[in-house]
């Protein structure tokens, strides 16, 4: 099939790379042209595990192409994925402006020229942004006011985990396609059929369904992390050890263990928007989701939970304090740093007059970026970081954090104490290691403050 991928961000790109490798002929569309010569080159503007070897096989195959000309782009399209940024609004409701200005462009190039016999079929429009519920339909009322006949809007919500979006494209759980077109519905399940050979479903229902599955997954999952978080600190003020509730729990196959793990709380361009989408959809609906309120009230609080156990160690005299950080990426394998927890608590901490020395594998520059503006120490390798700190603070899980050299962080450090918003390690470990350790809903360790003056 001929397709076009208009933005290729995230989503964009992992989506026109995706579609390229099963022999479609798939051409990505963005306005912005310094990203575009880097894609030409085969260079990808984002990490993204497997991502770079997917670009550049697509792009010798001459499966690939990228374009700022959007005429180009989509004279031969039969199909066209609007992969586009829905930032939140003041509300939290989703910002549609980049999605209808690209709708515009499209029926701005089908009324100067409109499609003729030999692509006598309309041409789908297919939604893979996340967008509140009614947006397809909307958009399919949008192409009709202006180009009568000539589209038809689908939804086909994206489900990519970042770190694992190759992997989730190429193999996907299942497929969702939100259509009242049966031809529309066929087009595009004969489109993800060399994806889902092994058994996995694609679901083929109506556009509010379609756009209604990926705010309630999202959500669903978010609560998840937010129960775990709130019931870590009951753990902490009655003893228990949120890992083995977690272990608990997770054995009984009607709650599975995905999604169960405490932590400083959730980040990324997905969940806190979406959640926050969702139930601005319900208010404007007249209801209020109050699990969905909840699940973002508790997110936010977990981040002011882990700071006080930051500051009542240090008796809240942080100022001239030198800590270490590993990790700002809201999760490992991504150089994506939005909405990241690690970007709240380092605001603090620099605020309060701390000085920090900042450590990840991949997302410094993403840091840079965002807040060049930030007076801290970037290192290269995560024992630099811990140079003359008098702490380490964890907030992302990356692999290379998982098997810490204990003797030279306690060498390293003075004191030797780690904040551990993500549970690497097992609290007796650091007991053996002589080290102070405070993670999220397990007991605290201080081998080494006990023995020593008092921090």
């Amino acid at each position: 099939m001929h397709i076009t991928v208009i933005g290729v961000g995230y989503v964009g790109l992992v989506t026109a790379a995706g579609l390229a490798e099963t022999g479609n002929m798939v051409v990505g569309y963005d306005i912005d042209t310094q990203k575009i010569a880097h894609l030409q080159r085969g260079e990808s503007p984002i990490y993204e595990p497997g991502l770079d070897r997917l670009l550049k096989r697509n792009l010798q195959e001459r499966r690939l192409s990228f374009t700022t000309d959007l005429v180009d782009a989509i004279s031969s399209a039969e199909l066209i994925f609007l992969a586009l940024p829905t930032p939140a609004g003041t509300q939290g409701e989703a910002d549609l402006t980049y999605v209808f200005q690209a709708a515009q462009a499209i029926a701005e190039v089908l009324q100067k020229k409109p499609r003729r016999d030999s692509l006598s079929e309309p041409l789908i429009v297919v939604s893979k942004s996340t967008v509140p519920v009614g947006t397809a339909r909307r958009l399919q009322g949008f192409f009709e006011e202006r180009v009568p006949m000539q589209v038809q809007v689908a939804s086909n919500p994206e489900f990519l985990r970042e770190g694992y979006a190759v992997e989730d494209f190429l193999k996907p759980e299942r497929v969702v396609i939100g259509t009242p077109n049966p031809t529309v519905g066929e087009k595009l399940r004969q489109l993800y059929v060399p994806y889902t050979r092994q058994g996995n479903p694609i679901y083929i229902m109506d556009w509010e369904s379609a756009e209604m599955t990926k705010y309630a997954a999202n959500a669903f999952l978010a609560m998840r992390i937010s129960f775990m978080n709130e019931l870590a600190q009951l753990c902490e003020r009655v003893g228990a050890n949120i890992d083995w509730v977690r272990l608990g729990i997770g054995a009984d196959s009607r709650i599975g263990r995905r999604y169960l793990f405490a932590g400083v709380g959730y980040g990324g361009s997905c969940f806190p928007k979406d959640t926050r989408a969702l139930s601005a959809i319900a208010r404007q609906h007249g209801l209020a989701l109050r699990l969905v309120e909840a699940t973002i009230s508790v997110n936010e609080q977990q981040k002011e939970f882990f700071w006080e156990k930051i500051q009542a160690y240090y008796r809240d005299q942080l100022r001239g304090r030198r800590l270490a950080i590993w990790g700002v990426a809201f999760k490992p394998d991504t150089d994506d740093i939005r909405e990241a927890p690690a970007l709240t608590l380092m605001k603090w901490l620099l605020d309060r007059g701390a000085n920090l020395q900042v450590f990840d594998p991949v997302a410094l520059p993403s840091l840079q970026k965002a807040h060049s503006d930030w007076k801290i120490s970037y290192s290269k390798s995560p024992y630099e970081a811990l140079e003359n700190a008098e702490g380490l603070i964890i907030f992302t899980e990356w692999a290379e954090f998982r098997q810490p050299n204990w003797e030279a962080i306690r060498r390293l450090l003075k004191p030797p104490v780690i904040f551990d918003g993500r549970n690497l390690y097992e609290p007796s470990e650091a007991k053996r290691a002589g080290v102070d350790y405070i993670s999220i809903g397990r007991p605290a360790i201080y081998a080494y403050s006990q023995s020593t003056v008092p921090h």
